[in-house]
Parts: structure tokens; C-alpha cells; sequence
């Protein structure tokens, strides 16, 4: 087969999470003005003005070790699986993509769009702008390329005007949107960005469902991960934070009806509908289409 040159897709630094308030607003609002507004860390509580700037500090904190930690942590699975849910999308299958990866950090899924519509359709011409809140992050994935990249300073928080309504092909994010604030600001904007017909895609940790497995999953990792953590990155915080992060994720029915209620259109709740499990459920590919 004949190899072409990488495209390089454009990245865009984005200085602040995507939004305001955690997906389990329900439980902390009220009407009471002077109550103030809460969001979950981990499995703490905290005002939810501070959860960007912690989830900051976690991701400064890693994020020179984060390819490493993640090999570790899962035993290298996690290349399966992300290299599973850019299959899943077949990238340019039908032409070149105009695709949008966010929290898109050291560039995984970015490059594997690009290899993938390059060595299966040999589109040389879809792009990816990768969309992120930690400048530490994208700087370990601009190691990874050699050519310059378009550089861009971009708010999350609400992605602007050079975030154009109607826009993108594709839409991703993996093992990012549980950090976010609020996960039905971040579908919203998804929904806004992407063009009729256009996918949004979601590669997450989510429930495990045969009780042996979710007993075997959880002291692994809330015993091996942190301890990895101190091991391998000095940092038993962060990684304590990312494990319990992934318990306060909704399971797999209740998100995909949050991505219905942003205005997607899925499958049936059903696995192999609208969500695909991956192991069991450790990993979960969720998609929508935007009507």
C-alpha cells in the first residue's frame, strides 16, 4: 500500500473547560439564589466555580506522564479501545471529514482519525481540529508531530465564533466529557458545532454490569491506580480524582438519554444500540446524530 504523508490537524488551545455546572445539576440546584451552586470532584463536593481550576491542576499535574500512565494503569488496553471507536466511525469513508476531537490532550484520537482515513480510504484531505482545556496536555501532543500546527487560544466555556454553528462532520471526545463541569452544556455545544447528519461520538468509562467483573474492576482500581500513581507520576491526588471521577459518571442509559435531550437522535437503549460496551462496560462508545 502506498504510504502518504500525515495530514496535521489543527490545534486549538483552549484555556477553560467547556462549562458551567456538573450533570447532576438536578440534585444540587434550588431556587434559592443565595444557595450556592455545587459541582462533584472525585466524590467531593465543591463550589462549582472551583471545579475548573481543580480539574486544571489535576491535568498540569499528569500530563507529562499521561501516555505512560494510561499504558500502566491499563495494561495498554486503552489503545484498543480508541483505536475500536475511531473504527467505529470509519473516517472518511464517504470524502474528507471536517471533524472536531475535544479534550483532545496529547492527540490520540486525532491521529488515529487522520491514519485511518488516509490507510483505509486514502483521504489525505479530512482535518481535525483538537479542542482542549489544558495547555500542558497539548503541549505533550504537539511532541508528537513534527510539522508546525495552527495554534489557536480558544474559551471552552463557550467555544466562540471561531467555532462556526454547523460546521463539523465529526465530532469526539474520549475519557474527557466526565471532567467537564456540566455535561449537558458540553452536548449543547456539540449539537450547535456539528452539521445536520453530523456525529457526535463518545469513548468513556462507564458501568460495569456482571457484579464478579465491577467487584474485580473496583479494587483494582481504587488500590492499584492511585498506588501507580505515586509510583510512576507522584501523584496518588490525581489519580485518586480520575478513579472516583469515573463512578459519578451516569451509566450508560441515563447518559444516552442526556444526549436525546441536547437534541441528537440515537439508537435504542440497548448495548449495540445507543451505546456499544467494551469489555463488559469498563468503556463505552456513545453516538448521536444530529437531526
Amino acid at each position: 500500500m502506498q504510504r502518504f504523508p500525515r495530514a496535521v490537524p489543527r490545534i486549538r488551545t483552549c484555556t477553560r473547560t467547556f462549562v458551567r455546572f456538573n450533570h447532576t445539576q438536578g440534585a444540587h440546584q434550588t431556587t434559592e439564589s443565595s444557595q450556592p451552586r455545587t459541582a462533584s470532584f472525585g466524590f467531593k463536593t465543591v463550589p462549582e466555580d472551583l471545579k475548573e481550576s481543580l480539574v486544571k491542576n489535576v491535568f498540569d499535574s499528569v500530563a507529562s506522564k499521561y501516555d505512560l500512565m494510561n499504558d500502566a494503569t491499563s495494561l495498554g488496553v486503552h489503545r484498543l479501545w480508541k483505536d475500536e471507536f475511531v473504527s467505529s466511525l470509519r473516517p472518511g469513508r464517504k470524502g474528507a471529514m471536517k471533524c472536531i476531537d475535544v479534550a483532545g490532550g496529547t492527540g490520540d484520537i486525532a491521529l488515529r482519525i487522520l491514519d485511518y482515513a488516509r490507510e483505509k480510504h486514502y483521504d489525505r484531505e479530512t482535518t481535525v481540529d483538537v479542542v482542549d482545556i489544558n495547555a500542558q496536555m497539548l503541549k505533550e501532543g504537539h511532541k508528537r508531530f513534527k510539522q508546525t500546527m495552527y495554534h489557536n487560544k480558544s474559551n471552552a466555556q463557550d467555544l466562540g465564533e471561531q467555532f462556526i454553528d454547523n460546521t463539523y462532520d465529526l465530532y469526539t471526545i474520549a475519557f474527557g466529557i466526565r471532567n467537564c463541569t456540566s455535561i449537558p452544556d458540553v452536548l449543547k455545544e456539540a449539537h450547535r458545532v456539528l452539521k445536520p447528519g453530523g456525529t457526535f461520538a463518545c469513548l468513556e468509562f462507564s458501568r460495569v454490569d456482571n457484579p464478579l467483573l465491577s467487584t474485580i474492576y473496583d479494587q483494582y482500581s481504587f488500590s492499584i491506580i492511585p498506588l501507580l500513581g505515586t509510583l510512576l507520576a507522584g501523584d496518588r491526588e490525581s489519580y485518586q480524582y480520575l478513579v472516583e471521577s469515573i463512578r459519578k459518571f451516569p451509566p450508560q442509559s441515563e447518559f444516552a438519554q442526556m444526549i436525546r435531550d441536547a437534541g441528537f437522535s440515537t439508537a435504542k437503549d440497548v448495548d449495540g444500540g445507543a451505546w456499544v460496551n467494551l469489555w463488559g462496560g469498563i468503556a463505552c462508545i456513545h453516538t448521536g446524530v444530529k437531526l
